[in-house]
């Protein structure tokens, strides 16, 4: 949660519109009304995982544009594979680095 709160407030600070939910299945419905250019995932969610909650966004935006940028402590090519399969754009370590993201935000 200290990431999360920590990525909101840099997020605000940029002037992005941020909205966050704290597992899965609320990230999930959250997108349905919010709408997101860009999430950012953690693999680890509970309820339903980052890859899950990649593919139900995946499948929800159909072919509209959706930056989705996976957080994992894991880094092997096994991992960053499985994020690719799962619709991630970006495959991003912990701990987290902002200017990385919003970097990512910016050139896509």
């Amino acid at each position: 949660l200290e990431t999360v709160s920590a990525l909101q407030k840099l997020f605000l600070m940029k002037g992005y519109e941020v909205e966050t939910a704290n597992d899965g299945l609320s990230a999930i419905a959250l997108a349905e009304t919010f709408q997101p250019d860009m999430a950012v995932l953690d693999i680890g969610l509970p309820g339903a995982n980052g890859y899950e909650v990649a593919e139900a966004l995946r499948r929800q935006y159909g072919g509209a544009p959706l930056l989705l940028i996976a957080l994992s402590g894991y880094g092997q090519q096994k991992d960053r594979d499985r994020s690719s399969e799962a619709g991630f754009d970006h495959h991003l370590l912990k701990p987290v680095n902002f200017k990385a993201i919003i970097d990512l935000l910016q050139t896509g």
